[in-house]
């Protein structure tokens, strides 16, 4: 690995011998929302709540504490999250660093994203005054499911190869959860990372490149906030390419008051499409439009084998309007339906019936097709979703249109042909 990849040790963020939430509190928002998130996913290591005005109470079963530097020296804290007004984030930050602890989610926000970057300068400061890292701030910080860290009241323990990055955090909620619930695609670690003005998205595509555990990520991102860190995020989806980690980007910005939008909620500044889709062509970054496409994108990666995908398909379908739809959608994004050979077509006559079936590519089953369809009501609704989930346990990926199945497989195609021609040319 080149020395320009030497990664941090995020050992102790992913699992840490013990967690913080400073500005705790017994209200479904604020500190009181990531300790329901950790109760609800059964995280099962020490855990400790700190808020002065409530020391002495009992939330959740554990004992509030006025300050970090109450615990004793021998009990140690890995990771802090803290959600309290901006303006004491740096004192409690100082706290925080005397206590030893090495990693810190701000979730508060009022920071640069409203022009107040000399307080973000003083987060840094006493950050690197005690050697600390600092995810955020304007964020919600870690999710593993292995180590029961959760962002989410609905995360679970399930953990997959679907690695995630946002500046948005109710983006990351969304995206992992509609991966595990919708897309059978479950997560191996989620960071929500907001304004990065210390750990930044770079850092944390540093640590997938060597996690054994993530195989496909998926990036919300809004900004890069310099040259060097840009220099850096083309060097490592690059890499995360050439080692078959295929890197789906949603980059977000592309209009004037989508740009505008970005400055006010992670105060950093956007770039343009043209420059983008450059990078995505350098890097085989898989670019994408919204959340679904991305989550989409992270399930056919997960479900299909890319050694097996090209770009030559057979359909089946029920019915000539059908067959017409799903055939010009796959040629529109350059896939191909060719001819059944001779062969294939004796091999389909043995079994399907002659009469209102057309054998050919794609294969309409005309009216035999719709023997076991079934009406649209909810009981309709709770046996398509049974049938969607047994689907995902057997390793069949279930699309939710002929629009975001083409796309998926256009995209597969095109970080297959990235790599071949990358790697042939070495």
């Amino acid at each position: 690995m080149p020395a320009d990849f030497e990664q941090i040790d995020f050992e102790r963020l992913f699992n840490p011998r013990a967690v913080a939430i400073i500005g705790a509190n017994n209200k479904p928002y604020g500190g009181g929302y990531f300790l329901r998130c950790l109760k609800s996913i059964g995280f099962d290591r020490p855990l400790y709540l700190f808020n002065p005005r409530l020391k002495g109470q009992i939330l959740e079963g554990l004992q509030v504490h006025g300050s970090i530097l109450e615990i004793p020296e021998n009990e140690p804290i890995d990771y802090v999250i803290m959600a309290v007004p901006a303006p004491i984030c740096p004192q409690l930050l100082e706290e925080v660093g005397k206590k030893g602890v090495p990693f810190v989610t701000i979730f508060s926000s009022g920071f640069s994203e409203i022009g107040n970057k000399d307080l973000e300068k003083k987060l840094l400061e006493i950050a690197r005054k005690y050697n600390m890292r600092i995810i955020g701030p304007n964020c919600l910080g870690i999710y593993n499911p292995k180590s029961k860290l959760a962002v989410s009241r609905w995360h679970t323990t399930e953990s997959g190869n679907f690695g995630v990055i946002s500046q948005s955090g109710g983006l990351s909620i969304n995206i992992s959860n509609m991966a595990t619930y919708t897309y059978g695609t479950n997560v191996s670690k989620l960071i929500s990372i907001g304004n990065q003005i210390d750990l930044n998205v770079v850092d944390f595509l540093k640590y997938f490149l060597k996690d054994q555990e993530t195989k496909v990520i998926g990036i919300y991102l809004e900004n890069i906030k310099s040259q060097k860190t840009g220099r850096e995020f083309l060097h490592v989806v690059k890499e995360l390419s050439l080692n078959k980690k295929p890197v789906i980007l949603w980059k977000v910005g592309s209009g004037e008051s989508a740009r505008e939008a970005i400055f006010s909620h992670t105060g950093g500044m956007a770039g343009s499409t043209r420059i983008w889709k450059a990078i995505a062509s350098q890097t085989g970054a898989n670019l994408v439009q919204d959340s679904f496409e991305l989550v989409t994108l992270a399930m056919a990666f997960n479900y299909l084998d890319i050694e097996l995908v090209d770009r030559n398909l057979g359909i089946v379908a029920v019915g000539g309007g059908s067959s017409i739809e799903l055939t010009e959608q796959m040629e529109f994004y350059n896939l191909k339906v060719p001819k059944l050979t001779t062969e294939t077509a004796r091999e389909f006559n043995k079994f399907l019936p002659s009469v209102n079936t057309i054998i050919r590519n794609p294969l309409d089953l005309g009216g035999s097709g719709l023997t076991n369809k079934v009406i649209d009501n909810v009981d309709d609704y709770k046996e398509k979703l049974k049938f969607k989930q047994e689907l995902f346990k057997h390793g069949i990926p279930i699309f939710e249109s002929i629009d975001l199945t083409a796309k998926a497989l256009d995209r597969m195609c095109r970080f297959k042909e990235f790599i071949k021609k990358r790697t042939s040319s070495q």
